[in-house]
């Protein structure tokens, strides 16, 4: 029986989205079309909606649906360069963003945009104080993630708001990692944009939201990323990905239901696991331990292995895991946020990440660092370091 712990990549389908999905195959209509066909997928819609803001707590109005965390994350930030600034405008992240905000900015300092990248401390965290230390007469916008995709580390949202809440800047956080895993309260992190993936909270791929404060009053102080029709209240053009909009408000719905249960559960089976490889197994860093974390997620790095190897030998094994972000996958190069809290490419290298879900069990912990034990010690016989 395969082992997936590899939730932070992606997640399976919801038992009840898979319902909600074959449920709504037979609603063909186009939710602009005035007609019974296409009001009757406008009402959906509606409902998924108020779902998505029931769970985020965030006014209904201010939900916008995208194709994805990144699209909603590009939105955001590619506005700064679109707006068309009279003086050259300032932005403030991190060092250890997902490459869907490391990119973008990158991206943005080529065409003008000055950008701040803060350095993290060897727990991955950045304080409320280096971003107000960072603040220029230019800053515009503040884009820090709620929760890291490798190491788990979660980030003071809500202090870092307090200190822009008086100032004319504004504040994205790519909250993709942080849904479903911990409770989010829109409405009290004082955000002005965040963005979010279905694929993350058991919905499909292909569908993500995009969090846009007090949007009737301030829809001009972003650019749409896509021009056409009239979408999602004029903002968002492109025809509705039905589907995927209902099935991330059930998956919502749903998640809204279970996650205070969940949280503890998967807490303490990622805890268990920890536990037990610290006994089985020696020379080990549990990265990010120290600091605030999702439940369900651990980073290990395993000294005097590499991580691929590791990866490699519990797929044979029918267990799957990663060794970083499944979007940097391919890349040769150590883990940037590994990187960020170590600066020790050892130390990257031989890091596995396992996070846990809905879906794992107590027999999945045992049988993982059963297997797990058994492989490192293969692998350091193996190793030439010593």
């Amino acid at each position: 029986m395969d082992i997936y712990l590899d939730n932070n990549a992606t997640t399976p389908l919801h038992p009840e989205v898979k319902k909600e999905i074959k449920n709504f195959l037979n609603n063909y209509g186009n939710p602009s079309s005035m007609h019974e066909t296409g009001r009757k997928v406008k009402s959906k819609i509606k409902k998924a909606r108020e779902n998505v803001a029931e769970f985020f707590d965030a006014p209904a109005n201010d939900i916008i649906f995208t194709a994805s965390g990144s699209e909603s994350n590009n939105t955001v930030l590619k506005s700064v360069l679109f707006n068309n600034y009279d003086f050259t405008p300032h932005i403030i992240t991190t060092n250890i963003e997902h490459p869907a905000v490391l990119e973008t900015a990158r991206f943005l300092e080529k065409n003008g945009i000055e950008v701040s990248y803060l350095n993290v401390n060897k727990d991955g965290v950045v304080t409320p104080e280096q971003v107000l230390k960072e603040i220029k007469d230019n800053t515009v916008l503040v884009s820090i993630m709620w929760a890291n995709n490798e190491i788990g580390t979660l980030q003071p949202i809500r202090e870092i708001g307090e200190i822009l809440e008086d100032k004319d800047i504004l504040f994205h956080s790519d909250a993709v990692q942080a849904a479903g895993k911990i409770k989010l309260s829109l409405r009290k992190s004082k955000l002005d944009f965040a963005s979010f993936s279905g694929h993350k909270i058991y919905a499909p791929k292909g569908i993500g939201v995009l969090y846009f404060k007090n949007f009737e009053k301030n829809k001009k102080t972003l650019v749409p990323l896509i021009h056409g029709g009239h979408q999602e209240k004029g903002f968002r053009a492109s025809t509705e990905n039905t589907i995927g909009i209902v099935a991330i408000g059930k998956a919502c719905e749903q998640l809204n239901k279970e996650i205070d249960d969940e949280i503890k559960r998967i807490k303490n089976l990622r805890d268990l696991f920890e536990k037990k490889v610290e006994k089985e197994i020696d020379d080990i860093i549990i990265n990010g331990k120290k600091a605030p974390r999702l439940p369900g997620t651990s980073n290990i790095t395993f000294k005097r292995v590499e991580g691929e190897s590791i990866l490699l030998r519990l797929d044979l094994n029918g267990i799957r895991v990663s060794t970083g972000s499944a979007c940097s996958t391919g890349s040769l190069d150590p883990s940037h946020v590994l990187m960020a809290i170590s600066n020790k490419a050892e130390v990257a290298h031989g890091s596995v990440r396992f996070t846990f879900g809905r879906e794992n069990t107590k027999k999945d912990v045992d049988r993982t660092v059963k297997i797990l034990k058994k492989e490192i010690n293969t692998l350091r016989k193996m190793s030439p370091i010593k």
